[in-house]
């Protein structure tokens, strides 16, 4: 759809040179002067018409993916918990007061990193941490977030930052190889120490076509705030760092 409404208006664009050229071969005739004025503006109008209805159709598309996303999450997130109520439910039942506490005190700290993953700061990186076990079931992502770090309240681009953290993320995404046992595990910490963001990647599992996941990790730190820490990439472990500013 979008060449389609392309290739309208850069037919209603074109049209242009028809009338342009009968007013420079006959430059004496007003009323082809007046017919090109009127043509133009039909083009201009017609051009405004078609890219806004264009914005508004890629605004909606957006939107609903968006809202799909979200919908998936839930959904996910509502199947976590009854699964968890099942497996509560049946230590009551077996009277396994013990494992009972211990399931509780997984699912307390499961909550922590939750609410402090939604307090980052970045909504596109909230986003897509919340709704990643929607993409994949070969890659387990384990968070450790120091204190209640708010990338948006550092002096550095966070929404730079996290589309780098992103873009790494699903580096590692691609270069799983899935269906090979149990699924791999990639564990990320955020931490401020020093003045710096620093970004730790450490991962436990079968990675194949490294060539790949290496170009696309270099891809991302072109042009990014967060920089190598170490020399190399390396799948099993990574540091990135980021200077903040005063």
């Amino acid at each position: 759809m979008n060449r389609i409404g392309l290739t309208k208006r850069l037919a209603a664009a074109s049209s242009i040179v028809v009338p342009a050229a009968a007013v420079l071969i006959w430059p004496s005739q007003l009323w082809l002067l007046a017919v090109f004025v009127l043509w133009l503006t039909l083009a201009s109008v017609y051009w405004i018409w078609t890219e806004r209805k264009a914005y508004e159709t890629r605004i909606e598309r957006s939107t609903e993916a968006i809202q799909q996303t979200a919908i998936r999450t839930l959904n996910h997130h509502r199947h976590d918990w009854m699964n968890d109520l099942q497996v509560i439910y049946g230590y009551i039942r077996m009277n396994k007061t013990d494992r009972t506490v211990q399931y509780v005190e997984q699912i307390r700290d499961r909550m922590l990193t939750e609410s402090k993953i939604a307090k980052l700061g970045v909504p596109s990186l909230v986003l897509f941490i919340q709704s990643f076990r929607t993409l994949t079931h070969s890659l387990i992502i384990d968070w450790e977030i120091d204190g209640d770090l708010n990338m948006a309240d550092l002096n550095v681009d966070g929404e730079a930052c996290a589309k780098t953290i992103i873009e790494i993320i699903n580096a590692y995404r691609f270069a799983v190889q899935p269906g090979m046992g149990d699924a791999a595990r990639l564990g990320i910490q955020l931490s401020e120490i020093e003045r710096k963001l620093l970004v730790t990647f450490s991962c436990e599992g079968q990675a194949g076509e490294l060539d790949d996941w290496k170009l696309k990790c270099n891809e991302a730190l072109e042009g990014s705030p967060l920089k190598l820490a170490e020399n190399g990439l390396n799948s099993r472990y990574m540091r990135l760092q980021s200077q903040l500013g005063n």
